[in-house]
């Protein structure tokens, strides 16, 4: 960060939006969030230096995390989001009117308390009666969860240092398996194919050591983080993945405020460039 800049270096490349002032900034038990007034992206907000959101492209992100997986299950109703703290992901759940419950569950309540404050759009939807909002360790929470009791479980968490380390491991999907229903599926933020392909096969691999049958990426821009290319990636506990409710989400689409995801960019989203395949390949 300089006075005009909010940079985030990754990779040997940097990521950075022109900024007007600082609005806030904590230390909280967990990391330094901070909150910025851009000159073209709105608000931005900041998670030890990294960028996390900001109110101009947020719904590439939320949208893509949570309606792929949403509407391959052929009835979700139980859904829990690991992370999430800005709550965005938890707005676009709760557009599934089939959804009888969610438990969102984040480690740092500082993130949520600075969303709700300047990015209200994203938390319109947290005193919806079927949203759960917990500050508390979402690997704990999995643990502890019963088993064949969730239908959807989606991991929007931070890069996979400090708080999210552990959500990048076999025990951790282990638990996510045990915990989701039959035909249940699991997603977690797979970071960018581009410079970070060596997590993402590191992640799949571990999704398929611990027993998930099958999994699915998907891709979508995302400006704000590094290479400005980011991924999603889906795995269910039993069966293939063999298609989607695609009616049901072109009338998602039509009836409600998407921006980005509709049943077209589903299908678009699930192809592979040579490079990605060619590595995919090589996992059994």
């Amino acid at each position: 960060m300089n006075d005009e800049w909010c940079n985030e270096i990754n990779n040997g490349a940097a990521i950075g939006l022109k900024t007007k002032r600082k609005l806030a900034s904590k230390q909280s038990d967990f990391q330094l969030v901070e909150i910025f007034e851009t000159e073209e992206f709105g608000n931005l907000m900041m998670l030890d230096g990294c960028t996390m959101v900001s109110s101009r492209e947020n719904f590439l992100y939320h949208e893509m995390m949570s309606h792929p997986a949403m509407f391959s299950h052929p009835n979700p109703k139980n859904v829990v989001i690991i992370g999430g703290g800005d709550c965005g992901t938890l707005r676009e759940v709760l557009r599934h009117k089939g959804v009888e419950s969610v438990h969102q569950i984040d480690i740092d309540k500082v993130v949520t308390d600075m969303a709700e404050e300047f990015f209200p759009e994203l938390c319109e939807s947290n005193n919806d009666p079927r949203a759960h909002i917990m500050f508390d360790d979402g690997i704990k929470y999995m643990a502890e969860a019963a088993d064949d009791s969730i239908d959807v479980i989606i991991v929007d968490s931070t890069d996979p240092v400090g708080p999210g380390e552990g959500l990048f491991n076999h025990a951790f999907y282990k638990n996510c398996l045990r915990a989701l229903r039959s035909d249940g599926i699991f997603v977690q933020q797979s970071e960018s194919p581009l410079l970070h392909l060596p997590l993402l096969l590191d992640m799949r691999q571990a999704m398929l050591d611990v027993g998930f049958s099958s999994l699915q990426h998907v891709n979508f821009p995302q400006m704000i983080y590094p290479s400005g290319w980011w991924s999603g990636t889906l795995a269910k506990k039993s069966g293939e993945f063999d298609g989607f409710r695609q009616d049901d989400a072109k009338a998602l689409a039509e009836s409600s405020a998407l921006q980005y995801y509709n049943e077209d960019m589903h299908v678009a989203s699930q192809a592979l460039p040579n490079f990605v395949k060619r590595a995919f390949s090589s996992q059994k």
